[in-house]
């Protein structure tokens, strides 16, 4: 008797177990409204269906988001959070670990040997996916693809703008106490509406920028590795062997390309010699994407008009470097994904990735290791 009371309590605990783990909390609205609103890409199998897939035991999550314990808890499904707020006391939480929210680090993955998931909060993984661990253990990496993309693209605008209206050259002045109506050097106070933009990596952030180039009247043109059609918004979508002859056609260049072997020093002499006369050239994407030099001499030649970086090679810019002493330079420390939606933003997409992973479910937003992005 005694034996069967046992068996009948210990086969109830284990239907109550299967029916927790059947019935997996559902996605919040808000989450399921970003993703629609952000057009985010779930992966194309489950992620049940990875090898070495398991329910999660012991989540490191990086303290970034507010009452990260309590707002992850919910979709957990019991699994330990544990919430670290710099690297080093990442490294001491990692052991025993399979989920690593928010750090993606050489000393941290070594570990973390029975690590499955990496969810980072920026976009750029390029540091990440070539560390030989995350490739030789097969971890399983989620970025913010799209997520920054408004946030970005407006910070390229606004560039775009400040440029074209010879902001820069004002604002100097003014700190100066100087009332002087004269533009600056090189083209003449501009609008855009009516000129052609060219968007360099027509993903997330690019497809944003896109649309608001659209809304100010601009014709836009754009590359993408894919080269499948755009949006409606984009005149012509061509392949990065069309670099150089859609630069020809540009009035300014945004670029919010990833860093990859394709993408390094992709603007280059070649580059500027055949983008448009008196063009504007914008880097959302990587500084190791420009060759500073060429960028430098395409500028004291005046053959580019102007340019806004918010991303340099080296970076941190030094003091002494030349391009914060050049005209028609706009330098941002990086910054461009900032806002005040920032960290709610990335806080839905995170959970909602935990509540997938726990349900077995795709994932948002999955890196091809081997592309890099």
């Amino acid at each position: 008797m005694h034996r069967l009371i046992v068996s009948l309590a210990l086969l109830a605990l284990l239907s109550l177990f299967t029916a927790a783990r059947a019935d997996p909390p559902a996605a919040l609205p808000a989450a399921e409204r970003l993703v629609a609103e952000l057009g985010l890409q779930a992966d194309a199998r489950p992620v049940r269906d990875y090898p070495g897939w398991r329910a999660l035991t012991r989540i490191v999550v990086r303290g970034d988001l507010a009452d990260a314990r309590a707002w992850l808890a919910p979709v957990a499904q019991g699994a330990e959070i544990v919430v670290v707020n710099t690297p080093a006391e990442a490294l001491a939480a990692v052991p025993g670990a399979d989920a690593l929210l928010g750090y993606c680090d050489a000393d941290i993955l070594a570990a973390a040997s029975g690590l499955l998931w990496i969810q980072t909060f920026n976009a750029g993984v390029e540091r990440c996916v070539t560390l030989p661990e995350v490739r030789e253990r097969s971890i399983i990496v989620t970025n913010m693809q799209r997520v920054l993309g408004p946030a970005m693209a407006e910070h390229g605008i606004a560039m775009l703008l400040a440029l074209s209206r010879h902001l820069d050259t004002y604002v100097v002045r003014g700190t100066d106490g100087r009332w002087d109506r004269a533009p600056g050097p090189g083209k003449p106070v501009q609008v855009v509406a009516g000129k052609t933009l060219l968007v360099v990596g027509l993903g997330g952030i690019g497809t944003e920028v896109a649309r608001r180039a659209h809304a100010l009247g601009m014709q836009v043109i754009a590359t993408r590795a894919s080269g499948r059609p755009g949006p409606e918004f984009v005149r012509h979508v061509g392949k990065p062997d069309e670099l150089h002859a859609l630069a020809a056609q540009a009035d300014a260049v945004i670029s919010a390309l990833p860093l990859t072997d394709d993408t390094r020093a992709l603007f280059d002499a070649r580059f500027f010699a055949a983008l448009k006369p008196g063009a504007y050239f914008i880097n959302l994407g990587r500084g190791q994407s420009v060759v500073t030099a060429d960028l430098l001499a395409a500028l004291g030649s005046g053959r580019l008009a102007g340019a806004g970086l918010d991303v340099t090679d080296p970076e941190p810019l030094p003091a002494e470097h030349p391009l914060w002493r050049t005209p028609r330079v706009i330098i941002t420390p990086h910054m461009s994904a900032s806002s005040d939606s920032d960290s709610g933003t990335r806080a839905l997409i995170v959970r909602e990735n935990l509540r997938r992973w726990q349900a077995g479910e795709p994932l948002l937003s999955v890196v091809d290791i081997g592309r890099g992005y």
